[in-house]
């Protein structure tokens, strides 16, 4: 099974990242209101970026390495 991690920017323009093993199940979720908290909100929401991994943990320690990022630097991840 593969993880993958994302970041969507959300209908106000700000950033959340996360991870999922159904990236397509996750955005939908995240656009029909029964995403996580911070973007029930916020949608519909954009898929700007993401990575494959083969483990959760991998997924897991990439997300919080985005989520410390600034989001000049998040932005540049969506340009590529």
């Amino acid at each position: 099974m593969s993880w993958y991690t994302y970041i969507i920017q959300c209908r106000d323009g700000t950033f959340y990242t996360g991870i999922t093993n159904n990236l397509k199940r996750r955005i939908c979720e995240h656009n029909s209101g029964e995403g996580c908290r911070y973007t029930r909100c916020r949608y519909p929401v954009k898929l700007i970026h993401s990575e494959k991994y083969l483990t959760r943990a991998k997924a897991l320690k990439r997300e919080a390495h985005i989520k410390a990022l600034p989001r000049n630097k998040k932005s540049v991840l969506a340009s590529d």
